[in-house]
């Protein structure tokens, strides 16, 4: 429409007759029809629509809401949708905060009941008989700001529950009332009165009903079958996380901030960790270690089963031990994993090393010659001597039958200190060995390694190792020769060769294989030859050192064997710490005489229940390289 152009008589378009009536003075008549052109109809609904008055934008969309008009739908949908977004955002906000910051904003009583909600897993061993099980128990707590008589609150408490020490109850009583008083705190503060009560305690202490005092729902970890496996398992605190073995291990793997993120609210909702562990025999390991121990007279000992073909530990027990039910005893220092957490000197069983040493360079064979005669090695000021001297040439496999010193010090000379180094390494027995077990210890080497210390360490003195990690050189010479690290948790053959590292040739397993079998038929592995199960092995006796010097009637015992040598499944171990010598042994205490004769009712009695089979008939041709190359005494262990 043209700005300069008249705005219309808009009534007398809309009524033509309102200016041509009776009030105008004119005469009546019928006015004719208007007719108005489709342009200046368009025009004129412009201008109408330009004279109305706008309404506010904000008014509009208040309005649109509570139209019907379903295109309209769409923009309270949108708006309902941003108000729960900005709902769930601040609430999103608030619980990221408070896991980023978790002390922030949290009173005393919100932090000790997420300490006692704490859910683990069930333990279980191999065949999935529970080692390990949570049970709902309650916790009894006290708000000192709400006990108004602290006496008769104490009076009252200590007589239902009596392990309570009344003094020390009502110190913590007073002792937060005058904290919460002097910092004019409006809480009623919290303590601890006792954790874990038993459901009649709970409900004596709930008649009581004395103000200030309330309960909170806990976690008590028990373990029901007592002391048996304690050293692998381990213990949990008072708020049920994790402080020794298997146990403080789950917490590694993630248990304590799943429970934290509230991702846990029922024991099921957590998979059981299911160790390698086999429950018959190391009930029946841990009974013939007893008895070992009694009948010998020592102080302590240990006993295990190595599966070869995986590294599972399939029995471990070391005494004294503990019942992880109560704990306390475990902080004595003679209930060590002498396993895992104790380092000695192996004595001989180190010889298995240094024949496999030797052979593995290639500068020896299984048909070389060790000149022993006159029983003496001298080697500067050092005099090495013969504990069985032959006072002859012997072969190597008589240099681990009669465990010779000169013999195997020769070895060791003849690879050298570099090369003896180097092997051991390879071996895994210059390293802290790790497992599941957050308990280990590093193995004592000399800080100045020269041809002496090879020519000790030969055979056994000098290089302090974990009984563990020396078990698993040996079940690397047993299996083909294959070094797998020790587990505690359960796993197949496929997976624990991919893990697996080559350390000797299969030649070299061999002949080691066919040198221990020879050694339980005629030299000082006899004791655990048990028929039928074609078993080999090697003891080991070493001098316990006590303020710098070795003590000649304080020995250290170990035997290892393993069965069936012709294609090796376990290996049983045993070690004794001062064992006394008996009639019986004629007054010896050596290896042989104890954990050797230990180790022989170990594999008689638990052999059936792992499900070795018994060999009827000897083997046939197990050893076909040793009989190629025309080794000592082939023919005795070779079978038919």
């Amino acid at each position: 429409m043209d700005p300069h152009e008249p705005v219309p008589d808009l009534a007398a378009a809309e009524h033509p007759e309102a200016g041509h009536g009776a009030e105008a003075g004119g005469p009546e008549v019928q006015a004719p029809e208007a007719v108005v052109a489709p342009e200046e109809a368009s025009r004129l609904a412009a201008a109408v629509a330009a004279l109305r008055p706008r309404r506010r934008p904000l008014a509009d969309l208040v309005g649109s809401m509570f139209r019907l008009a379903i295109e309209r739908s769409h923009t309270r949908v949108a708006i309902v949708g941003l108000a729960f977004l900005g709902v769930f955002g601040a609430i999103s906000g608030k619980l990221i905060y408070r896991a980023a910051f978790p002390g922030k904003g949290l009173n005393e009583h919100a932090v000790a009941a997420a300490a006692t909600t704490t859910i683990r897993p069930d333990i279980v061993d191999r065949n999935g008989e529970v080692l390990a099980t949570d049970i709902r128990t309650v916790s009894v707590f006290a708000e000192p700001g709400n006990i108004y008589d602290v006496d008769e609150a104490v009076e009252l408490l200590t007589a239902v529950l009596p392990t309570l020490d009344a003094g020390d109850l009502r110190k913590k009583i007073e002792d937060k009332k005058e904290w919460l008083k002097r910092r004019g705190k409006t809480d009623p503060g919290f303590i601890w009165v006792k954790r874990e009560l038993t459901p009649k305690q709970q409900a004596e202490v709930h008649r009581l009903g004395i103000p200030g005092i309330g309960f909170l729902p806990d976690h008590k970890r028990v373990y029901p079958n007592g002391v048996a496996a304690a050293h692998i398992i381990g213990a949990t605190n008072l708020d049920n996380i994790g402080i020794a073995g298997i146990e403080k291990y789950i917490d590694t793997q993630g248990n304590k901030a799943l429970n934290e993120f509230g991702f846990v609210a029922k024991q099921t909702d957590l998979k059981p960790v299911q160790l390698s562990l086999d429950l018959r025999a190391q009930f029946a390991v841990r009974d013939e270690l007893a008895w070992g121990i009694e009948h010998f007279k020592a102080k302590a000992g240990a006993s295990m089963i190595l599966d070869v073909t995986t590294g599972e530990v399939i029995a471990l027990v070391s005494m004294p031990d503990f019942d992880p039910n109560d704990p306390k005893d475990a902080l004595s220092p003679d209930r060590i994993n002498r396993m895992n957490v104790g380092v000695y000197e192996m004595g001989s069983t180190f010889k298995a090393m240094t024949l496999a040493m030797a052979l593995e360079s290639g500068k020896f064979n299984v048909n070389s010659t060790f000149d022993t005669r006159g029983g003496v090695l001298n080697w500067g000021r050092q005099k090495i001597h013969e504990y069985h001297g032959t006072n002859r040439v012997i072969t190597m496999p008589e240099v681990f039958t009669h465990s010779s010193n000169i013999g195997s010090a020769k070895m060791a000379l003849g690879v050298g200190v570099p090369g003896h180094k180097a092997f051991l390494k390879k071996m895994g027995l210059l390293d802290r060995l790790r497992t599941e077990l957050p308990e280990s210890a590093a193995p004592i080497i000399p800080p100045r390694w020269t041809e002496i210390n090879t020519i000790t360490i030969a055979f056994g003195h000098g290089l302090a190792v974990a009984p563990l990690q020396a078990s698993a050189a040996v079940a690397a010479i047993a299996n083909g020769g294959f070094l797998m690290t020790p587990t505690f948790l359960k796993t197949t053959p496929d997976a624990a060769m991919e893990k697996a590292t080559r350390v000797l040739r299969s030649d070299t397993s061999e002949a080691m294989r066919f040198i221990m079998r020879l050694n339980a038929v005629e030299g000082s592995a006899k004791k655990a030859s048990i028929p039928l199960y074609y078993v080999g092995g090697k003891t080991g006796t070493a001098e316990k050192v006590i303020n710098g010097r070795y003590v000649k009637n304080r020995l250290f015992t170990t035997f290892m064997a393993a069965a069936p040598m012709n294609n090796p499944k376990y290996l049983f171990v045993t070690l004794m710490d001062e064992p006394q010598g008996l009639p019986e042994s004629g007054g010896y205490a050596t290896a042989a005489w104890n954990s050797g004769v230990v180790t022989g009712r170990v594999i008689e009695r638990v052999a059936p229940i792992l499900g070795l089979p018994p060999q009827f008939e000897p083997p046939v041709k197990p050893f076909p390289l040793m009989v190629k190359l025309g080794a000592y005494h082939a023919d005795k262990v070779d079978g038919r």
